[in-house]
């Protein structure tokens, strides 16, 4: 387990001395305002602007720079003690490349989509669906080999995506250094559809793809709410490598005198402890996030996650790695600003997490 504040190198440390985290958030430093460069921090985001697949509303692929943007209005205090100015927290430009790609296969797959939803048979468009899923199989193995190559060099990396088919990649690098982790997996949607709309890395399917892994013992998804008879079935004959907490049980459970402490060591209980935390920002209440891609009455209020957070980092568990996806910026500052105030809140749990004796 990696003790982040004994590992601070001469640059971090000279960081650390010229620093003010009560200064103004600086728009030419880094995520959040800080100093630290992916060379220098310990904590490595990359953003992945990626929605190709998108089944309803599209703009997530501009939600890593949105997140980003507003990232540096946070205020640093953190309630928990983590200094991640101390720690290092950096962000990797948001690639150009990758962005254009997906806003030309988009195009192309926003109108094969329209003409599913007409009626028309995908044979029409063989063509296109494999060119889609050869471009995601590139985007997976540039991701997985630039997670491999900050994992290997000892830094602790989260992705900021895009859709949620983004982070497959970092699964994948994780894999191949931990024998085993489990998923907490927070999202309206159980996303176990396979090949859904014929993409074999569709934002619906991203948990069918890691369950592919077999390093990952158990899937435990919280807030679920919005699911195909399907994919209740494969969480129902999983033989618990699937564990479900429905958003329409939790609330049962709170309105029938059930303490959220209660749910959330619940739920925790059924990690591993080595643990990837993957947050549909869509797991919220649409409140806080309305322009993301898929939302869905009801769901988890802000205070909830942090105390699952919270609880999670105290737990003696592991945070290996991370995701955040699906903040769709829209018309306002608000989508990003939630995703920013959650993405500090992912990260300080995993600060924690590691530095737990």
């Amino acid at each position: 387990m990696v003790n982040f504040a004994s590992t601070d190198s001469k640059t971090q440390s000279k960081i650390q001395s010229t620093y003010d985290p009560n200064g103004v958030g600086s728009k030419t430093a880094n995520i959040f305002g800080l100093p630290s460069t992916p060379e220098t921090a310990k904590v490595v985001i990359l953003p992945v602007p990626w929605e190709v697949t998108v089944s309803y509303g599209a703009g997530t692929a501009r939600g890593p720079a949105a997140v980003i943007d507003a990232s540096t209005q946070i205020d640093l205090h953190d309630p928990e003690g983590i200094r991640i100015w101390e720690v290092g927290v950096a962000a990797q430009e948001v690639s150009a490349e990758w962005l254009d790609r997906n806003d030309a296969l988009r195009a192309k797959a926003g109108d094969y989509i329209t003409a599913l939803e007409q009626g028309e048979s995908p044979d029409a468009w063989a063509d296109l669906i494999n060119e889609i899923n050869q471009a995601s199989v590139e985007l997976n193995a540039w991701l997985e080999a630039e997670a491999t190559r900050l994992l290997m060099s000892g830094k602790k990396v989260g992705v900021l995506g895009g859709d949620h088919s983004s982070p497959l990649g970092l699964m994948q690098a994780l894999a191949k250094i931990y024998d085993e982790y489990s998923i907490l997996h927070i999202d309206a949607h159980a996303d176990l559809r396979m090949a859904y709309e014929g993409f074999e890395y569709s934002h619906a399917s991203i948990m069918d793809n890691a369950l592919k892994l077999p390093q990952i013992s158990r899937l435990v998804q919280v807030g679920i709410r919005d699911l195909a008879p399907s994919e209740a079935d494969r969480i129902q004959n999983s033989d618990d490598r699937i564990v479900p907490f429905y958003d329409w049980t939790l609330k049962e459970r709170l309105f029938t005198g059930q303490t959220w402490h209660q749910i959330c060591k619940d739920i925790i209980s059924n990690l591993s402890n080595t643990v990837y935390l993957s947050f549909d920002i869509d797991g919220l209440d649409p409140s806080l996030c309305p322009h993301t891609g898929t939302p869905v009455p009801g769901g988890l209020q802000f205070s909830e996650i942090t105390y699952l957070l919270k609880q999670l980092a105290r737990s003696g568990k592991q945070v290996i790695g991370f995701d955040l996806c699906e903040v769709a910026p829209g018309d306002s500052a608000w989508n990003g600003n939630v995703g920013a105030r959650v993405l500090y809140r992912i990260i300080s749990a995993m600060i924690q997490s590691q530095q737990q004796d």
